[in-house]
């Protein structure tokens, strides 16, 4: 069985785990998530701890059972905690704006660049370099900082361009004579 599959996910306090045969609802802090169930796992909630298991003995059902177990655990954490990716912004006039639901980005472009944020998503600039985007939802959190990213990614000459707070750019050295 698969290793990850076999570990329980512990669901704190103040979240509601509602297991259905076709939908797994966890409603928090933060917001509610919903995914689809899937028929080579079966779940339960036991005192807090919620168990992965595979239907069959099948390969499949072994694979699906870590999967699933591994989304199970990122939604109980982003409505508990929430999950939170921070963008940098480098190059002279680069700027971002953060209005409500929508990001405003001048960067370079002869026009500003506004990227609208999904429902559930926030968004904040606490700098105008700085990019923090916050959400329950961690796939839905990490693809739309990877689109704000693909905006305008780092060049490998300068630098400049929207990276990850955390990400190293490998800077080329120039053409010579």
């Amino acid at each position: 069985m698969s290793r990850v599959g076999k570990m329980p996910v512990a669901v704190p306090q103040g979240v509601d785990v509602k297991i259905a045969a076709d939908q797994i609802t966890i409603k928090g802090a933060n917001g509610t998530l919903v995914r689809g169930a899937n028929a080579l796992v079966t779940i339960t909630n036991e005192g807090g701890f919620l168990q992965v298991a595979p239907a069959n003995d099948s390969a499949e059902a072994n694979a699906m059972s870590g999967t699933m177990r591994a989304l199970l655990n990122n939604m109980v954490n982003g409505v508990s905690k929430g999950f939170e990716k921070k963008l940098t912004l480098i190059g002279v006039g680069f700027r971002a704006q953060a209005q409500g639901q929508k990001l405003n980005l001048q960067i370079g472009f002869s026009h500003p660049v506004v990227k609208e944020m999904p429902a559930g998503i926030s968004v904040a600039t606490a700098t105008p370099t700085e990019i923090l985007i916050k959400g329950a939802d961690r796939q839905v959190v990490g693809q739309l900082a990877a689109e704000v990213r693909a905006i305008r990614p780092p060049e490998p000459y300068k630098g400049k361009g929207i990276r990850y707070a955390d990400e190293r750019v490998v800077i080329k050295e120039t053409k010579k004579k």
